[in-house]
């Protein structure tokens, strides 16, 4: 496994590279998610969030910033960054974009479009929204990509069985999309030679 820089690297020319798959929006809910990644004493981290039990969806859970798409955004790319901003005080110009990921349907009916940024300071003013965010988790990239950590399963929703993915971090169950959406990108930086 590449080191802290050379990992940043791997996933940077990656994406430069990548072509997400786009799926149709027809009878789904557009929504974005950011993937934010820094770096801190040479390892990569990446931002999630535990949400909060106030919250319409997924109260308690573990995910990525982002949400449904707003018509005044114009893209799913602003959406990312802009539930981003109103969740954990991260400002879109301090953000560099490096790609975008497959999108990925929700058993709750969410097309969730994945894009990767990198957040150039390992320290940063994160500001929590307190009715939307109940707390910060940042997990070093090489703990999710040590697949000792990933648990494997299948459950069944209504007539349809789903594969279920999670990670544990600590006390932590990270799970659903946001498992799902990690998992991807995991694979695709394994086959890309990360």
């Amino acid at each position: 496994m590449a080191g802290g820089v050379g990992l940043l690297q791997q996933i940077r020319g990656f994406l430069a590279d990548y072509r997400p798959r786009r799926l149709s929006q027809n009878e789904t809910t557009p929504a974005a998610v950011l993937i934010l990644i820094y770096e801190r004493a040479g390892e990569p981290y990446i931002v999630l969030t535990r949400r909060t039990e106030d919250v319409e969806h997924h109260k308690g859970e573990i995910s990525f910033p982002g949400g449904a798409f707003d018509p005044e955004d114009g893209d799913l790319l602003t959406t990312a960054l802009r539930e981003t901003e109103e969740e954990i005080g991260v400002r879109p110009e301090d953000v560099q974009i490096l790609g975008r990921l497959d999108d990925i349907i929700t058993i709750t009916g969410f097309a969730v479009s994945p894009f990767v940024g990198l957040l150039p300071m390992p320290s940063y003013p994160f500001a929590l929204n307190a009715l939307e965010v109940a707390e910060l988790v940042e997990v070093p990239l090489p703990h999710l990509m040590d697949e000792r950590n990933l648990e494997q399963d299948v459950g069944r929703l209504g007539d349809r069985w789903w594969p279920i993915l999670s990670y544990q971090y600590g006390d932590h169950r990270i799970w659903g999309a946001t498992a799902r959406i990690i998992k991807g990108f995991l694979d695709h930086l394994a086959a890309s030679g990360g």
